[in-house]
């Protein structure tokens, strides 16, 4: 599959042993290779890296400053950027090939269905905001993994160092015209909000977006956001 020889995927991690194992084996033998961009975990999330094949790279610690320390060290053409706790779903690698064999998509984006793995209506609900968000006002967030080129990327000024948004960041450079949604589901891990509640969790990444979007220093936000983790 011409995805193989392509596309690199590149995973920012940070203590996320509990889920990188599950992501590196759906990407095994689906892509050229994995960078994996560790922000100084302390649990063994090196070691399953490592133990997978993946490369290991030290980062700066902060989602953005990761992604673009994995970025630049990828060597393929095109780059998957995709979370520790994100599974792709089954037909993921021929969407991914078909967007790739499309000259005109070399100026383009896409990213893919966000899915939940929770069985309960609150996840299904969550599942249609997200993609009326996408649809409505072109916000795929990270968790959706995005398929780019990196000529692209890097006419795009790349990922930013920044702690947080980093993906909304991007897709705003993008812009909603260059972005495509692609079909297969990208299943991330519901912990998050079945540990801190499904309206508070959605309620605070609300929060950050509206922060972000008043002109809030992303640096400032993360504090916050941290903060109401707690």
């Amino acid at each position: 599959m011409r995805t193989q020889s392509e596309l690199a995927a590149v995973i920012p991690t940070l203590n996320a042993a509990s889920g990188l194992g599950r992501t590196l084996d759906a990407l095994s033998g689906q892509v050229a290779e994995i960078v994996v961009a560790d922000g100084g975990s302390s649990d063994a999330t090196p070691a399953i890296a490592t133990a997978a094949g993946a490369r290991l790279l030290a980062a700066p610690r902060g989602r953005g400053s990761q992604i673009a320390a994995g970025t630049a060290a990828a060597t393929a053409p095109w780059l998957l950027v995709i979370h520790a706790d994100t599974i792709p779903g089954p037909g993921w690698a021929e969407a991914a090939a078909r967007f790739i064999a499309e000259p005109a998509n070399a100026a383009r984006a896409a990213h893919f269905r966000f899915a939940l793995d929770d069985a309960s209506p609150a996840a299904r609900r969550l599942e249609r905001a997200v993609a009326w968000r996408c649809r409505a006002l072109g916000l795929p967030y990270g968790d959706q993994g995005l398929l780019i080129a990196r000529r692209f990327l890097d006419r795009l000024g790349g990922y930013r160092h920044i702690p947080i948004m980093e993906d909304v960041d991007l897709v705003r450079r993008i812009g909603r015209g260059r972005l495509a949604a692609l079909d297969p589901p990208f299943v991330t891990s519901a912990e998050r909000w079945r540990r801190e509640g499904w309206l508070a969790r959605s309620a605070r990444n609300l929060s950050c977006l509206a922060l972000w979007f008043a002109g809030m220093p992303p640096e400032r936000i993360a504090r916050l956001y941290a903060r109401g983790r707690r």
